[in-house]
């Protein structure tokens, strides 16, 4: 018995010595939590109760030059279903209903919207998604549907808000309003207008401490915000909504025709370097049209023609030559080394002097011109170049502008046939934007000024920062040089022999040059060959209110290839458009003189009008405008076919309460 107890009074003392043990360990792990991890620990229960959440202010406003909007930050929400804190009561009686009021707003069969309940339900899932991208009107509209109405508790609504950015053009001009992104590394990739002035339209980012309150909700602590966020200011940019519109359907209806790969248009204010419109559009796997890079800006490329207005310049400055100087094109063959230069057209020009070579875009009079004046000295010719600004970046803030290439002598590339290719837009290369620019300047009697997209930055109506045109080269060459290839320019145009002469209109005047170059011309692979098409020039031809540059790649060859077929025509549809919705009312003359002609249709339309009608009039042979006039006042209906004067109507001479629609073709 004794023995017994002394080996149950050894075991007490053993679990006593442990329990010692344990109780210093405890108070040791307790002294070290304090004194040494304590505010370790302090800091990850407080993480896990307090949060600092970031606060996103409003990105700000993009607008166009008149205020019309580009790009605006709106909320949308997304609807999902938490199943769990629905009752089952609850579920039965309101789910045929709001089924029915989703399949009303939203368009989807009531069966879709019952097969995703049904299944959270059984599921119990507490996150099955509803409807995506919900405007605010809809949003308002579903929180009041049977069920929603009861609130994320009872009803299971989960409402999930986010800001995205909308451009209310449409995908006009998309590429060049442009968007910034960030990865899930927080990587930003800027594009275009949006990307280029993030600086202004993006904020700053305001902080607000939250504490975890039940069922993973933050609750904000105390009622003010650590940081206030500050929204973005508004921008507005350059682009007219009108030009860029006009341009933009331009552009797309003459790339579908030639079924192009690529081009784009711009449009600047002479005067200001102000971009009134820059459209870039290309050929998807579908044969529809989209902004799908900015080449206006992005995409350096041998010029071809376009280029030989800098050459000339270079050539009447250096008194090489003058517009009456008369070279041979020698049947429009010029061998230099091993290479040959060719004229477009079979046989040459013959004899002509440059103003014309220029006029009819001849590549061997202008080889022969560069080539045999600066073949003993090329530096003289290409440092004229530069000293022109050809060389270098415009520095624009949106990202990508393409590299120009001037070779110098000795360059890597250069050799003996580099003057005759250079003279007439090869072995150079250019981006549609640079080209523009010298065209510009030129149109600007000599003062080069930097392209601009942003006229101001404002904070509601207070204008935080404006911003002037900015001159790059106050003269790029002497008036007399401007006042001789303005006149060619125009030249190439209006006369009949110019190669831009299907372009001409005696209703307004325009003045440019056409370019035609090859595209993949070193793989030669007749199969791989393309073209660009270009117009580059400025309008009105006298007086320059507008530059504008037209650059096609890769149009079919089969439908044609010609600058002034192909790219031609969107600059003409641009002129004229801008004239029409744009009168010169300063130019505006004569206006006491009468016509007598037009007073007489004025007296016809009076007297016809003040008579009294029982039966439709007979309009044919006035002018549209009066006839339909007319008819309407007698409470007739009208439908206009044509322009001009009215050459047919469907009915006259019956009873005006018997007559249906009244047909008038005009012509």
């Amino acid at each position: 018995m004794a023995v017994t107890d002394k080996k149950i009074l050894t075991r007490l003392y053993i679990v006593a010595v442990f329990l010692l043990l344990f109780a210093v360990a405890v108070v040791v792990k307790l002294f070290s939590i304090q004194m040494v991890d304590g505010d370790k620990y302090r800091q990850l229960a407080e993480d896990r109760t307090e949060r600092v959440f970031t606060i996103t202010p409003n990105r700000g406003n993009l607008y166009s030059a008149d205020g019309s909007l580009l790009a605006t930050s709106v909320s949308r929400f997304n609807i999902r279903f938490d199943a769990v804190t629905v009752k089952d009561k609850d579920f039965k009686e309101n789910i045929k209903p709001l089924c029915q009021s989703l399949s009303k707003l939203l368009g989807k069969p009531v069966s879709h919207y019952e097969q995703i309940f049904r299944k959270a339900k059984a599921n119990k899932n507490r996150y099955a998604l509803i409807a995506r991208n919900l405007d605010y009107s809809d949003y308002i509209q579903v929180k009041k549907f049977p069920l929603f109405e009861k609130g994320p508790n009872r009803g299971g609504i989960v409402v999930e808000q986010n800001t995205v950015r909308e451009h209310p053009l449409g995908k006009i001009a998309e590429r060049s309003v442009g968007y910034e992104r960030f990865d899930e590394n927080g990587y930003a990739t800027r594009v275009g207008l949006e990307g280029a002035f993030t600086e202004y339209l993006s904020g700053i980012k305001g902080s607000r401490l939250k504490q975890k309150i039940s069922k993973n909700q933050w609750k904000p602590i105390g009622m003010d915000n650590i940081v206030e966020p500050k929204d973005g200011y508004d921008v507005y940019s350059t682009i007219d909504v009108n030009i860029q519109d006009i341009a933009h359907h331009a552009l797309l209806a003459q790339l579908e025709k030639y079924k192009a790969d690529h081009g784009c248009v711009i449009v600047m204010e002479t005067k200001t370097g102000e971009i009134k419109a820059i459209s870039n559009l290309g050929k998807t796997e579908g044969d529809k049209y989209y902004e799908r890079l900015n080449y206006a800006i992005g995409e350096s490329h041998e010029p071809g023609s376009t280029f030989k207005l800098m050459s000339m310049v270079v050539a009447l400055e250096d008194k090489v030559i003058d517009t009456n100087t008369v070279i041979d094109t020698e049947k429009g063959l010029f061998k230099v080394y091993n290479k040959t230069v060719r004229d477009s057209k079979w046989g040459g020009y013959g004899k002509i002097s440059a103003a014309k070579a220029f006029e009819v875009s001849s590549n061997t009079a202008f080889a022969k011109i560069i080539y045999n004046n600066y073949k003993d000295n090329p530096e003289k010719y290409v440092n004229r170049l530069m000293n022109m600004g050809l060389n270098r970046k415009l520095d624009l803030p949106i990202k990508g502008e393409g590299d120009p290439v001037i070779r110098y002598p000795g360059d890597k590339g250069w050799s003996g046939i580099s003057l005759a290719w250079m003279s007439h837009g090869y072995e150079v290369s250019l981006t549609p934007l640079q080209t523009l620019t010298f065209y510009n300047a030129i149109a600007n009697d000599g003062e080069m000024v930097k392209p601009r997209l942003l006229k101001e930055v404002k904070e509601w109506d207070k204008t935080i920062f404006k911003f002037d045109k900015k001159v790059i080269n106050p003269s790029i060459c002497s008036q007399e040089t401007i006042g001789k290839v303005k006149e060619m320019l125009k030249n190439v145009v209006e006369k009949k022999y110019g190669t831009g002469h299907s372009l001409y209109s005696p209703n307004f005047s325009m003045a440019g040059k056409t370019g035609t170059a090859q595209k993949n011309y070193v793989a030669k692979d007749p199969d791989k060959l393309q073209y660009i098409s270009s117009f580059a020039g400025y309008f009105p031809a006298d007086n320059p209110k507008y530059s504008c540059i037209v650059v096609i790649h890769e149009p079919d060859r089969k439908v044609g290839i010609y600058g002034a077929d192909v790219a031609g025509p969107v600059f003409k549809s641009v002129a004229q458009k801008i004239y029409a919705t744009s009168p010169l009312v300063d130019e505006v003359d004569g206006l006491e003189i009468s016509d007598p002609s037009l007073e007489k249709k004025y007296e016809q339309y009076y007297a016809e009008a003040s008579k009294k009608y029982s039966k439709v009039p007979n309009v044919v042979g006035m002018s549209g405008m009066d006839a339909i006039a007319i008819l309407e006042n007698l409470g007739l209906k009208v439908r206009v076919t044509g322009y001009g004067s009215v050459k047919k109507q469907s009915a006259k001479g019956i009873d005006i309460s018997a007559a249906g629609v009244i047909v008038l073709e005009l012509s």
